[in-house]
């Protein structure tokens, strides 16, 4: 189950993610909107730290940051706002994601072999390809 759940977990959030991301409103700016979703999403985070943490201290956790939060900050931005733009410009909600998925893989399989020596292996490529043919069926 601790393997299950924290995909499922992504399932889920994403699939309400999509949704509302495509429910922004179309005359309201998409950097507006950000600021509420991050707003709530800090105030979130804080509860639930509190919630997990019982005896936990949110300002010295503050005090073991590295770079690696701040560029998820910048990179969660870029994927939020280039979500709703690529559904304000007419992306349908059943591709969108699919699209960029398939790509996303493809540039993975050349991240993960330098930075996380992790193995490119026949199988692997032969995925990508799949992710690729799936994009020509989706498109025609």
């Amino acid at each position: 189950m601790s393997y299950i759940w924290p995909i499922a977990l992504v399932v889920f959030s994403n699939v309400v993610y999509q949704i509302c991301a495509k429910s922004v409103p179309k005359h309201m700016d998409v950097l507006a909107s950000m600021t509420v979703t991050y707003l709530v999403g800090a105030v979130c985070s804080a509860i639930l730290y509190g919630l997990l943490n019982k005896n936990g201290n949110l300002i010295q956790e503050y005090g073991k940051l590295n770079l690696a939060p701040i560029l998820l900050g910048v990179s969660v931005v870029g994927l939020e706002v280039g979500f709703i733009y690529a559904y304000k410009a007419g992306w349908p909600v059943s591709t969108a994601s699919i699209v960029q998925s398939a790509f996303l893989a493809l540039a993975l399989l050349f991240v993960g072999a330098p930075l996380y020596q992790e193995a490119v292996t026949a199988r692997k490529v032969a995925g990508v390809v799949i992710c690729l043919a799936g994009l020509y069926f989706i498109s025609s």
